[in-house]
């Protein structure tokens, strides 16, 4: 009993450093770090395509008024978890080189970006179903919500 108590705590240890790499950051997603992420790419020869997903905050109108940006929130332990997930099931269902996933939580603007999703691989065709695969997961399992925030005053959830 005792060999399988410290078994599941040396695999949960494990599973942590595994997923040391934060996919939610605060605010905006910044146009220099998409660039950063690209342009790290440029010594990996291997690699024939590049997918990137970005969301971005929209000026939607929701009775009678205009969105002006969004409030993300996250239930944030849970969420980055399940960020490892979907990254660990599209390398297993792909054959894909690199991944990287950006999530804003906070304000947003209208225009700035709240997802980036940066898919790499040999060929292109695999670099769009993964990228594809990766967003929808997203929006369908991760304890990510959004209050838009309305020009003058007034929010609502989405």
């Amino acid at each position: 009993m005792m060999e399988m108590k410290l078994h599941s705590y040396l695999h949960l240890q494990v599973d942590k450093k595994k997923m040391s790499k934060k996919t939610l950051i605060e605010g905006p997603v910044s146009p220099k770090k998409i660039a950063k992420s690209i342009g790290n790419h440029s010594s990996k020869t291997e690699i024939g395509a590049h997918n990137i997903f970005l969301g971005q905050v929209r000026a939607d109108k929701h009775e009678g008024k205009i969105v002006e940006g969004i409030e993300y929130s996250a239930y944030e332990d849970m969420a980055e978890k399940i960020f490892h997930e979907i990254r660990e099931s599209i390398f297993e269902k792909y054959d894909i080189s690199c991944m990287h996933i950006y999530h804003s939580i906070g304000k947003v603007k209208v225009g700035e970006i709240s997802l980036f999703v940066f898919v790499s691989s040999k060929h292109r065709a695999v670099s769009y179903e993964a990228s594809r695969d990766v967003v929808e997961q997203i929006k369908e399992k991760t304890p990510i919500w959004k209050k838009e925030i309305f020009e003058g005053e007034g929010w609502h959830w989405v």
